[in-house]
């Protein structure tokens, strides 16, 4: 009953503004690559999901979107809370999702699981939402690519060990490749597949 309680609690109180209010900086954030971004808006997601990521999941998710959530996350209140507030499925399998979800400490598997979408249709992959330790402190990554300025620094705490091999073979894959989130607490910083990364 307290799963279900909670699937059916938060949303947006303001949905309309709220989702065009996150979208507008997820794209800016896309645009340009490793700035950090930060939710004001209270999407009410349960545990352990964070702000940011609760926020960009009811702001980009929806009944056309499948969605595919790490263990930590499928097991908790989530996977019901995305369902009941965005419509959209929930699935097992990576190549079918258009969102993943992984929450922080969780081991990162293979990218190429996730659909990288195809050479006439490169917009048809999986957008990856990872949750990590921090943003701002921790591991310092050399960013360079579109809409970056020669380059830039970005710093993240609890960055998965293979994060760095895995974005270097999506990048190969270009224009097809999947997109990452990185999401802590009410903070997330974008790296779209054209992002170079130096550990």
């Amino acid at each position: 009953m307290a799963a279900n309680t909670e699937a059916f609690s938060g949303g947006f109180s303001n949905p309309v503004f709220e989702s065009q209010s996150v979208f507008r900086m997820v794209m800016d954030g896309m645009a340009r690559p490793g700035t950090i971004r930060t939710v004001e808006q209270d999407a009410g997601q349960p545990d352990p999901l964070g702000s940011a990521a609760g926020a960009i999941a009811l702001t980009l998710c929806d009944h056309d979107t499948p969605v595919w959530l790490s263990a930590g996350f499928s097991q908790s209140a989530v996977a019901e809370w995305i369902g009941f507030h965005s419509g959209a499925p929930i699935t097992r399998e990576k190549a079918e999702a258009r969102f993943a979800f992984k929450e922080a400490s969780s081991a990162l598997s293979s990218f190429g699981l996730f659909s990288a979408g195809t050479q006439e249709y490169p917009d048809r992959s999986t957008t990856l939402v990872i949750e990590v330790e921090a943003l701002g402190e921790g591991q310092e990554l050399t960013l360079a690519g579109p809409g970056i300025l020669h380059s830039t620094t970005a710093k993240v705490a609890g960055l998965p060990e293979t994060f760095l091999r895995l974005w270097a073979d999506n990048r190969t894959l270009f224009p097809r490749g999947i997109d990452v989130i990185l999401t802590a607490g009410r903070h997330f910083l974008c790296l779209p597949r054209t992002t170079r990364i130096n550990g």
